[in-house]
C-alpha cells in the first residue's frame, strides 16, 4: 500500500495535435456537425483520462474539459447567461445549448441570432482568457447545462472514478461583472450557494465521492466581506454528502491560514511551487482525517522537476500522515503543452530537461516511487535511475552560461533606462516630423493570416519550396497589405506580419538561449492556441530580426510604417522560462536584445516602433503587497528596450485585456509615446482609470472588438470615441482596433476598418 496518492487538478483539453481547435473551427464554419464535434471531444477526454489513470490517478478530473472556456461552461451550468445570447426557446425552457455558449464567447454561432460577445479577460496572472460572467441584481440561478453530469457518467462507463472540478462559488462571484445597476455581487451568494448545493447533490446521486472546488481568490488579500463569504459558503455546503477538496493555486494562501484551516472541508490543495513555505503552517493546523494535496509539480512550466529534492522535502509529512497526503501538480495542467513524446526535432540535451502534461503524470508516479516505504520498494534499480536522471539534469543546467550576456547586464547603469528628454519635448519633435491629423488611425500590427499564407509557411518549413520563393511570395502579401491600408485611408501603417507565426514564437526562434517546439501548444482562449518558446539559457540577439521586412514595407509608401516588436516582459511571460535565475534577470536580458533591434530599426529609417506588452499586467503577483517589486523591474525592462533611440523616434506599446486602475502609474512610468489598449468589449469602462489620473502621453483605446467576426458600425465606433474623448483630451487620442487582426479574414477586416476610418472623419469634423 502506498503512503501517498497521486492527484490531478485538470488536464489540457486541446489534444496533442490541437484536435479540439480544428474541430471547433470546422463546426463554426458549418463543415462539421455538432454530433461530430462532440465525438472529437469525447475521444480526447477518453485519451486524457486513460493517461491519468495509467499514471496512478484514482480520481479523474471532470469539468476541466470545455468547448470554449471552463468559466463560461460553469455560467451555462448555473443558467447565468445574458438574455441577449439566448434563443427564445431557451428563455422559456431554462436550458442552455452549446450554440448559446458559443454565442456568448464569439458573438455568433452556427445557429441562432448574433449578439455582442461577452467580455473576455485574463484569468488571474495567467495568459489564459475567460469569459466574464454577467450578473444582474435580480439574478436567478438553476442547473441549465448538463455537461458536467454527462461527463461523470462518461467516466463511470470507462470504469473510472470521477472527481468533478468547479470554480468555487465565491471566486465565481468575484470574477463576475455586475450589470444593469450598481449592487453588491455578494448579495447573490445565498442563491448561488443553493444552486451549488443542488449540483453537489446531483453528483452524490451519481456516486461521486470527491468534488474539487477551486477558490483561487484566496491567493489575494481579501477584504473582510469576501473572507466572510468563504466561511459561510463552506459551512453551507458542508451539509452535502460529498467530500470537498478546497483548491487554491497561483500563490500563497498562508495569509488566510486561520480562515482556511477552520473550514469544514475534507481536503485542502496547496500550490507549493509558487509558495513552498506555506506547507508548514497548514500542516501544523490540519484537521483530524483531513486530506492535504501537495501541488509540488509545476503546472505552469515545462521544466522537469527535481523530484529527488521534492521527495526529501515532503517525506516527513508523508510519513506522519499515511494515507492522507496526495501529490499533484500545483494547478491544472491546462497551462502546459500536452505531450513531449511527439517532439522529434528537439535537441536531446534540451528535451531531457522538459516535462509536458503527460510527462508530469509520470513525474508524479516517480515521486510516489521515491516516497514509497522501503519495504514496498521492490525495484531499487528504478529508484537509482530516477535519482541519477535528476542529478544529470542539474549538472547540465549549471554548465550552460553565456558570460558575455551576464557581463553586459552587470554593466548597466541608470542612464541606460531613460529616453533623452521628457515626453512633452519629444511630442513636439514627433508632431513636426510626422504631421499626423487629429485622431490618427492605425492598427495594432498583424493582418489576416490567410490559409494561403499558412500553407506557404508549411511548405517552406517542409522544404517543398525554396526560401527565395517563400520570401518573394511574402513580399507580395506585404505589398498587398500596405496597398489595402492606403486604400482604406489609415494614417500610420503596419507591414502586416505575414512572415510571423506567433508574436512571441517568431522572436523566440531568432534569439540565442531560446528554443522552440513543434507541438508545444497551450490554449489562450477558445480555439486560440499559442506555442511558447523555451527560455533555457542566457538570452541575446545574434542578428537583426525584423529590419528587412520593415524596410521593405516602408519603401512602398511615404506614410509612416510601424516597426513591430514584442516586448521583453511579454516574451518572458509568454515563454516557458528557466527557473534557475530570477524572472527579473531574464527580462533584463531580453530587454537588451530588443533594444538592439529597436536601434537597428531606427537606423534603417523606421520612425515609429511599437513594442507590444500585452502581458505586462498578468505578471503581477496576486498579493498587492508584492506588486511594487514586480512593477519596478517590469517597467525597467520595457524602458531598457526603448531607451536607445532619439527623441524623434516615436515608441508605441500595446496592452490588451488589462485592468488599468491599480497599475496606471506604472504604465505611465513606462514612458511610451503612445499606448494602445483594449476597451471595446468593456464599452470603454477600462478608461475609468484615466479619470483620476492625468495620463501624460498619447493613447489609443480600441474601438472595436477583433475577437468577434461581427462588423462594428460607424455609429458604434463614433459613440466609443466620444466616450473616450470625455475622459482623455482629444489631441492625445489615437483610433485603432483593440488587438491584432491575424485571426480575422479580409472580408471581416476591410469593412470594419473602413467604418473605423469613416467614424474618425465624423469625429474630426465634430471635435476638431
Amino acid at each position: 500500500m502506498q503512503n501517498v496518492e497521486i492527484a490531478s487538478l485538470g488536464f489540457p483539453r486541446i489534444g496533442r495535435q490541437r484536435e479540439l481547435k480544428f474541430a471547433q473551427e470546422k463546426y463554426w464554419r458549418g463543415e462539421l456537425t455538432q454530433a461530430e464535434l462532440a465525438l472529437v471531444a469525447k475521444e480526447l477526454r477518453s485519451t486524457h483520462w486513460k493517461w491519468q489513470a495509467e499514471a496512478g490517478v484514482n480520481l479523474l478530473p471532470v469539468g476541466d474539459f470545455a468547448y470554449y472556456d471552463q468559466v463560461l461552461t460553469l455560467s451555462a451550468t448555473l443558467n447565468a447567461i445574458p438574455e441577449r445570447h439566448r434563443d427564445e426557446s431557451e428563455s422559456q425552457s431554462g436550458k442552455i445549448s452549446l450554440d448559446t455558449l458559443f454565442r456568448v464567447a464569439r458573438g455568433r454561432a452556427p445557429t441562432g441570432k448574433d449578439a455582442p460577445a461577452g467580455e473576455m479577460t485574463k484569468y488571474f496572472n495567467t495568459n489564459y482568457h475567460y469569459i466574464v460572467p454577467e450578473l444582474t441584481a435580480d439574478q436567478e440561478f438553476s442547473v441549465a447545462f448538463e455537461q458536467f453530469f454527462d461527463e461523470v457518467e462518461e467516466v463511470k462507463a470507462f470504469g473510472y472514478k470521477a472527481k468533478p472540478v468547479l470554480l468555487g462559488p465565491v471566486s465565481y462571484l468575484f470574477l463576475s461583472k455586475a450589470v444593469g445597476s450598481d449592487f453588491d455581487k455578494l448579495s447573490l451568494l445565498p442563491k448561488l450557494i443553493k444552486t451549488y448545493a443542488d449540483i453537489l447533490v446531483r453528483f452524490s446521486a451519481q456516486g461521486v465521492e470527491w468534488v474539487q472546488l477551486e477558490e483561487p481568490i484566496l491567493a489575494l488579500e481579501l477584504e473582510a466581506d469576501w473572507q466572510a463569504a468563504i466561511a459561510s459558503t463552506y459551512e453551507a455546503l458542508n451539509d452535502t454528502s460529498v467530500n470537498i477538496l478546497l483548491a487554491s493555486y497561483y500563490g500563497t494562501v498562508a495569509h488566510h491560514q486561520a480562515l482556511i484551516s477552520s473550514l469544514p472541508v475534507a481536503g485542502l490543495h496547496l500550490d507549493l511551487v509558487t509558495a513552498p513555505k506555506q506547507l508548514a503552517v497548514f500542516a501544523a493546523n490540519l484537521q483530524a482525517e483531513q486530506v492535504i494535496s501537495l501541488g509540488v509539480i509545476n503546472g505552469r512550466n515545462v521544466w522537469a522537476a527535481d523530484i529527488d529534492v521534492i521527495a526529501e522535502r515532503i517525506r516527513p509529512l508523508v510519513n506522519d500522515l499515511p494515507g492522507r497526503v496526495w501529490i499533484a501538480p500545483s494547478c491544472s495542467l491546462l497551462h502546459s503543452p500536452v505531450d513531449l513524446d511527439v517532439e522529434t526535432e528537439l535537441a536531446p540535451a534540451l528535451k531531457q530537461q522538459l516535462s509536458f502534461a503527460k510527462q508530469k503524470l509520470t513525474e508524479l508516479a516517480q515521486l510516489q516511487t521515491l516516497l514509497s516505504p522501503p519495504e514496498n520498494c521492490s525495484n531499487r534499480a528504478e529508484v537509482d535511475a530516477i535519482l541519477a536522471t535528476c542529478v544529470a539534469r542539474r549538472e547540465a543546467r549549471e554548465a550552460a552560461a553565456d558570460k558575455q550576456v551576464i557581463d553586459r547586464v552587470a554593466a548597466l547603469n541608470s542612464d541606460d533606462y531613460e529616453r533623452e528628454t521628457e515626453f512633452a519635448h519629444r511630442q513636439t519633435i514627433q508632431q513636426q516630423k510626422f504631421k499626423l491629423p487629429l485622431l490618427p488611425t492605425t492598427t495594432i500590427g498583424s493582418f489576416p493570416q490567410t490559409p494561403a499564407i499558412r500553407g506557404l509557411r508549411s511548405r517552406w518549413r517542409k522544404g517543398e519550396i525554396t526560401e527565395t520563393f517563400y520570401n518573394d511570395q511574402l513580399q507580395q502579401v506585404t505589398k498587398d497589405t500596405v496597398e489595402r491600408q492606403l486604400k482604406l485611408g489609415l494614417d500610420v501603417l503596419v507591414h502586416g506580419e505575414a512572415e510571423r507565426n506567433d508574436m512571441v514564437e517568431y522572436f523566440g526562434e531568432q534569439l540565442e538561449g531560446v528554443g522552440f517546439t513543434q507541438f508545444g501548444w497551450v490554449q489562450s482562449y477558445g480555439s486560440r492556441c499559442v506555442k511558447p518558446p523555451l527560455i533555457y539559457g542566457d538570452v541575446s540577439r545574434p542578428k537583426a530580426m525584423t529590419v528587412e521586412w520593415a524596410e521593405y514595407a516602408q519603401s512602398l509608401t511615404d506614410k509612416p510604417v510601424k516597426g513591430m516588436l514584442t516586448g521583453p516582459v511579454t516574451i518572458l511571460h509568454w515563454s516557458f522560462a528557466r527557473e534557475d535565475i530570477s524572472r527579473e534577470q531574464i527580462a533584463t536580458q531580453i530587454g537588451l536584445a530588443i533594444r538592439d533591434e529597436v536601434v537597428d530599426l531606427q537606423n534603417a529609417g523606421i520612425g515609429i516602433i511599437q513594442i507590444d506588452e500585452p502581458a505586462f499586467r498578468e505578471g503581477l503577483p496576486l498579493k498587492k503587497s508584492d506588486w511594487e517589486h514586480y512593477l519596478n523591474w517590469a517597467v525597467d525592462a520595457f524602458k531598457l528596450s526603448a531607451a536607445g533611440v532619439t527623441n524623434e523616434t516615436q515608441i508605441h506599446t500595446h496592452m490588451c485585456y488589462s485592468e488599468f486602475n491599480e497599475t496606471i502609474a506604472a504604465i505611465a512610468a513606462m514612458d511610451a509615446d503612445v499606448i494602445t489598449i483594449e476597451t471595446s468589449r468593456s464599452r470603454m469602462e477600462l478608461l475609468t482609470a484615466f479619470e483620476d489620473f492625468e495620463y501624460p502621453n498619447e493613447i489609443g483605446p480600441g474601438v472595436y472588438d477583433i475577437h468577434t467576426p461581427n462588423t462594428p458600425t460607424v455609429d458604434e465606433m463614433v459613440t466609443l470615441i466620444e466616450k473616450a474623448a470625455r475622459k482623455i483630451p482629444v489631441r492625445q487620442l489615437w483610433v485603432n482596433p483593440d488587438c491584432g487582426l491575424k485571426t480575422r479574414t479580409w472580408d471581416e477586416v476591410e469593412p470594419a476598418l473602413k467604418n473605423l476610418v469613416q467614424a474618425t472623419k465624423v469625429l474630426r469634423r465634430r471635435l476638431g
